[in-house]
Parts: C-alpha cells; structure tokens; sequence
C-alpha cells in the first residue's frame, strides 16, 4: 500500500447505479479496521451501500474507545447491503477473502486485538450454502486452520458518524487495505455475465481475416494472427504511463486498464490482470521448446501474448506480457469522445505508475 499521502481513491461505480429494495440483501463482514475495508467493498460494483460498525459483541451498546482501546468484545466491521441482481453473495465473499488473511486469530494488517479478528456475519440462514461453499474454497488454498468466524448476526451497533466513509473525507487517513486489489469491472451473477458476454458481441465484432490483413498494419496481423511476437523495448507501449484502456486492436472490445499495468522490465507491456477474466482464454503454448501459457481474446481470438506467475505478489502474482500490436491505447481523457466513456470508472486518471519489478 503506498504512504497515505500518496493515496488517490479509485473512482466508485456504483454512484450512478439504480437499486430496487426488492433485489437487495445484507451481509455483516469484520476484516480488521473498517475504514479500508469500507472503502474497498463499497466499491465492488453491485453494493448499493455500507455502514462501519460494531459486530456480535457483548451487549446492545459499546463504541470506538469502548471497543478498541478498553478491550471491548465487539469486532469492528462493516455492513454491506447489495443488488444480488448485480452481485453475488459469492462474488462478494471471494473479494473479501482477498483483502484478509484468514488464518489469523484477532489480527488483520497492523493491527492486533479481539476487536479486529475477521468474521462473516449473515442475517439470512438462506445464506449459509453460499458462505459454507466460499469457506471451503479458502480452506483448499491455504494449509493453515482458518481463523475467521462464520456466525449469525447476534448484536449490530452503527459506528460514530466519524467513522461513516472515512476515506471518503480523509482520503489521507489510515487504511489496511490494498485498494489497488479492487476488480477493475461487475462481478455479476452467472446470467448476467451471460448478457454482458452476449452484449460485448453485439457491440465488439471482429472482421473476417481478409479485411484484417487490411485493417492492421503488417506487424499487427503477424502478431495477432500468427502468433508472431515484436521486439522488447522497441514498441508502442512498453514504457506508456498514461491512464487509460488498452483495447483489443482487432475488435476493439477493452481488455485492459491502466491501473493494472506495471514496469516488469521485460521490454513488453506487463499487466496484473484483465478488466474481467472472461474476456481472454489461455492455452498450453509447446513453440521453441519451451512450455509457457498463451494468451488470446476470447473473442476476437487473437494472439496477445503470454501469462506468468512471476508478477507481484501482493496484487495477485501474475504477468500477463502483452504484445503492443495486439492492443490500441485510448488515453483517459478521450475515452468519452471514442465511445468508451462508460468504461471510465476501471481508470484512475490520478494513479502513480508503481515502480520496476525485477524479472526472472
């Protein structure tokens, strides 16, 4: 996480969403201090809002000196309320989990003390399916016991109004959490990632290969169609800074965000990972006698380049290296003027480009 007085606060895509009372629910999540926490999960698209406060503690009252520094019983955490037409319990869940580490006991970042143990608090026994089979899933990644609590909602105290969106007012403030560990795009239901798949191909459409070989320019068609690769360092987007979308250059359907991309030293564009996972494929790639993943968008089914797991660690592990003629970059002050304007929350016009990673 850098210095607070670095920190800019990505951009929330659900200010302008819509809710209906009917299709939202509840669910109570302690990860450590909530101020981080808040801000992060009321920026997964889909949650229509949060509240900071007081979790299944002993008693109906208690406060932030109570609870933190007398020892009180109560865990700090944040209500979450979301469009299930929108989100999952699932999909929420499996974000949660990135941002604690759930093996251990009244401890979360910097900070120690029962009131910062991690915990998942439901209101509605419909609910225990889904948090059993999010449960199981942390449970086979990690060899450890797992330490955060999966309880009903038995006590809830709404924090000072202090604390309310603190980030929101304080961007400098104190905060635990990697905000940059925020999914770039929805993490719908099923159904709906199955409308959005079926919307991008009404609106991204790619050309026979005729008129790709048209379209792109020599270099483009060899990387994109026959799986060539250009040269380190002497391309288009190797060393580019600038926020914005990198595009698929054959559909021009966005594939990446600025905010993933990072300095790998490799000579190629690096990226910690896509705008949503389902708009690339991977593949097992034998060529040169090397065993290495390929990867190729889902839907134009063009060659970009290759995945591997040597990326930085704390933002997931993976390098997806990225062709430049694969890609078009669309600067983030012209994405309204190209007709990606509703793409502009994956960007944070403001964020520092972080530092070179050595590579293997």
């Amino acid at each position: 996480m850098p210095p607070s007085s670095q920190r800019h606060l990505p951009a929330n895509p659900n200010r302008t969403v819509e809710h209906r009372p009917e299709h939202l629910r509840e669910i109570v999540l302690a990860g450590g201090h909530f101020w981080g926490v808040e801000a992060f999960l009321a920026r997964i698209y889909g949650v229509a809002a949060t509240q900071a406060g007081y979790a299944n503690g002993s008693g109906d009252s208690t406060s932030y000196n109570a609870t933190v520094y007398e020892q009180g019983d109560h865990a700090l955490a944040v209500r979450v309320r979301y469009d299930e037409t929108l989100l999952s319990l699932e999909a929420l869940l499996e974000q949660f989990f990135r941002i604690i580490d759930p093996t251990s006991s009244n401890h979360q970042g910097h900070d120690w003390g029962r009131c910062f143990r991690s915990g998942i608090y439901y209101i509605e026994p419909s609910d225990i399916p889904a948090i059993t089979a999010a449960f199981e899933r942390v449970r086979r990644r990690s060899s450890e016991q797992i330490a955060t609590e999966f309880r009903p909602l038995e006590t809830w105290v709404p924090a000072e109004q202090f604390h309310q969106q603190h980030l929101e007012k304080h961007p400098d403030a104190y905060c635990s959490v990697d905000l940059s560990l925020l999914p770039l795009g929805p993490l719908a239901r099923p159904e709906a990632l199955d409308l959005q798949r079926r919307s991008r191909e009404a609106t991204f459409r790619r050309p026979d290969t005729e008129t790709l070989r048209e379209l792109l320019t020599p270099q483009q068609f060899k990387v994109t169609q026959e799986g060539a690769t250009e040269a380190p360092f002497r391309n288009a987007y190797h060393d580019n800074e600038r926020p914005g979308l990198y595009i698929d250059v054959t559909t021009g359907e966005p594939l990446f965000s600025s905010d993933a991309k990072y300095d790998s030293g490799s000579g190629w564009p690096s990226f910690t990972r896509p705008l949503h996972e389902d708009l690339l494929d991977e593949y097992e790639d034998m060529r040169f006698d090397r065993s290495r993943i390929e990867v190729r968008s889902r839907l134009g089914d063009s060659h970009l380049g290759h995945v591997f797991d040597d990326g930085p660690a704390d933002r997931g592990g993976r390098r997806y290296c990225i062709n430049s003629a694969a890609l078009r970059f669309i600067p983030y002050e012209e994405l309204e003027a190209e007709g990606y304007g509703a793409w502009r929350t994956a960007v944070n016009p403001d964020r520092d480009q972080p530092a070179p990673e050595d590579q293997a």
